[in-house]
């Protein structure tokens, strides 16, 4: 009978020790409360608890990721958008993460969906399609604000995707053809003025070398003349009949001819 008794003693305390032994990992923290009063938090490793006395909840601290569902926003220029992200946080108090609020997990990822849609609600839709760093910086500043007194550092917020109705895709796609099709009538147009400018160039320089002209006209009829040609026509210019001695009165000098006639 007292063997027994020995016995059952015994399979009690190591039923006992055993449930006092906790193992936390090196990623994980427990938070001790000892008769409803917080201890603190302990690991990583093996350490005792008191049984019926203390409790433990364990806290995990690496990143976490969640998707925030797509959302549908009116931008401030009041286009309709459906917009998605990803939250990446992490608990850095596990004290705070347990008795601040209920669930850190589920508020981090409400605050963070209330939170892009005002924040997208305020943006206009260039700049939720051209400037997503600058709204993921304001996003993850604004949560992780929010979620600090809970003891969650928000790391980082990145908008995924954007969706815009058709009509909206159409007449976007008409204005980058526009874009484009104006940027190509520039570049014909830049080109040609400086095709023109470097032909009025070559036109001074043949016209102020005496004799260019007539070179530049010998060399053009060669140039047509390699080609199989039965018939080749080319521009004579008026400037070659000076290399005859035929002297052109420029304008200034028949201004003052007339003059001297009026007189």
């Amino acid at each position: 009978m007292a063997f027994d008794l020995l016995i059952g003693i015994v399979f009690v305390a190591v039923i006992i020790l055993a449930s006092s032994i906790k193992i936390v990992k090196e990623y994980e923290r427990g938070v001790i409360f000892r008769l409803g009063r917080l201890v603190g938090a302990r690991g990583p490793g093996l350490f005792l608890v008191i049984p019926m006395f203390e409790s433990m909840v364990k806290i995990d601290l690496r990143v976490c990721v969640f998707d925030i569902p797509p959302q549908e926003v009116i931008t401030r220029d009041n286009v309709t958008a459906n917009v998605n992200a990803v939250v990446y946080y992490r608990v850095l108090d596990p004290e705070k993460a347990v008795t601040e609020v209920e669930r850190y997990d589920y508020a981090t990822s409400q605050i963070a969906l209330t939170t892009m849609r005002s924040v997208i609600g305020q943006a206009e839709l260039d700049e939720l399609l051209s400037k997503r760093d600058k709204l993921n910086k304001q996003l993850q500043t604004t949560i992780d604000e929010a979620t600090d007194p809970w003891g969650i550092k928000v790391s980082a917020v990145e908008i995924k995707d954007v969706g815009l109705p058709k009509d909206m895709q159409r007449a976007m796609a008409a204005q980058a053809e526009a874009e484009r099709n104006k940027r190509a009538r520039i570049i014909t147009a830049d080109g040609e003025f400086q095709a023109a400018k470097k032909v009025a160039e070559a036109a001074n320089v043949l016209q102020s070398e005496k004799g260019g002209m007539f070179i530049r006209t010998l060399q053009t009829i060669k140039e047509a003349t390699e080609e199989k040609a039965t018939t080749v026509v080319i521009p004579f210019p008026i400037e070659m009949l000076e290399a005859f001695g035929h002297r052109f009165e420029t304008s200034s000098e028949s201004k003052k001819e007339t003059a001297k006639k009026t007189e």
